[in-house]
């Protein structure tokens, strides 16, 4: 195998590939990116066996020699990371890998490419087709929800449900639950039933990140055990969490004497992180009081001090005071722009807030407990 390449698009999909390909793993094999040169292209594949990955490069791609090699993740990374070569050659020979640029030269051992693992491709042809800035957006809005601490069950991922023209991505670790809907394609009668696709949060996240800007759609492949998402220079493959997800449209609150408060993400991120100056770990929660035309948001811990920040709103209503993770609100403004209008929906101190915009986002904060 022999091929010369521009050097900074290789590093790119190398790096996205080695985000699999763990340098830690247990296998020594799967500490490798595998690259396999054909015909006018290459493409790098990489797995770690729950979750697996193959890019496709065809630009600035010069290809002498056929053939496959696998690519240490550690050196071969830091080698294309750190090199000042705008063109780099990668051939391999009897022992290993000979990268080389006009003013360095690099020789890695290489295991045999014939033991590395299948990695699936997207051979499927009924899918969902969504445009990459509504499927970026489903990530975005949910993924910071999910259970970070448990990859292995329902919680530890994000739940999606593909109807013929609605795609519904879920994201909740108990305590609070976002959930963002959008307009999808259905090809060939795609779609899942019940509550078992739940895409592993590590997962989903490289998944965001392999979609390029360039792109207008992306194809999603939801399967009995893993799902599969297609763009057009890559495939990533990723088994499904085990277990149901819990029945997420009975936590947000359907109410019809609630209280509805027009707000706008900047002013209120603004006011939330001043309060939240004198807040710990420990205390975390902020008081949202909402009363004659004014919100106040108060902070109390015992060892820092207190605080308090007022904002005018649009509410002539009878005093209702909220307690409320301050971090929460605060995802929910991050993954929103600062003008972003939303409704504040809230009913007593005892009950879930529920922040909606209208673009299809919703987003549950259940109430705390805090002693003073």
């Amino acid at each position: 195998m022999k091929i010369t390449c521009d050097r900074e698009p290789m590093a790119a999909a190398f790096q996205l590939a080695a985000v699999v390909a763990s340098n830690r793993s247990p296998k020594e094999i799967l500490q490798n990116v595998k690259l396999t040169v054909t015909g006018s292209s290459a493409t790098l594949t990489a797995t770690d066996m729950e979750i697996g990955i193959r890019i496709t490069l065809t630009d600035g791609i010069d290809v002498e020699q056929e053939g496959t090699t696998l690519l240490p993740v550690s050196r071969s990374g830091a080698i294309l990371r750190e090199s000042s070569d705008e063109r780099l050659t990668l051939e391999t020979d009897e022992s290993g890998i000979l990268i080389r640029g006009d003013r360095s030269k690099f020789h890695l051992p290489s295991a045999n490419p014939d033991e590395f693992p299948h990695v699936e491709g997207f051979e499927e042809t009924a899918c969902h087709t969504l445009p990459v800035r509504l499927f970026r957006e489903l990530v975005r809005r949910t993924v910071f929800a999910t259970d970070m601490e448990s990859s292995r069950y329902a919680l530890g991922g994000v739940l999606l449900e593909l109807e013929a023209e609605k795609v519904i991505a879920v994201g909740t670790d108990g305590r609070r639950l976002a959930r963002m809907e959008g307009t999808g394609t259905s090809v060939e009668g795609h779609h899942t039933t019940g509550t078992n696709t739940i895409v592993p949060t590590r997962a989903i996240q490289l998944m965001e990140r392999a979609v390029n800007d360039k792109d207008e759609t992306v194809d999603i492949c939801a399967r009995s055990n893993d799902l599969l998402l297609r763009t057009p220079r890559c495939t990533i493959y990723s088994r499904l969490v085990e277990g149901r997800y819990p029945n997420w449209r009975q936590v947000f609150p359907q109410r019809e004497s609630s209280h509805k408060v027009d707000l706008t993400v900047g002013p209120l991120f603004a006011a939330l992180r001043q309060a939240a100056i004198v807040t710990d770990q420990e205390s975390r929660g902020v008081d949202l009081i909402f009363h004659d035309g004014t919100l106040k948001i108060e902070g109390n811990t015992a060892q820092i001090g207190q605080s308090q920040v007022e904002m005018p709103i649009a509410y002539d209503g009878e005093e209702v005071k909220l307690t409320l993770d301050n971090r929460f609100i605060a995802d929910f403004c991050k993954v929103l722009d600062n003008e972003t209008a939303f409704v504040f929906d809230f009913e007593s101190s005892q009950t879930p807030a529920l922040l909606t915009t209208e673009d299809g986002y919703g987003y549950v904060i259940m109430p705390m407990a805090r002693d003073r």
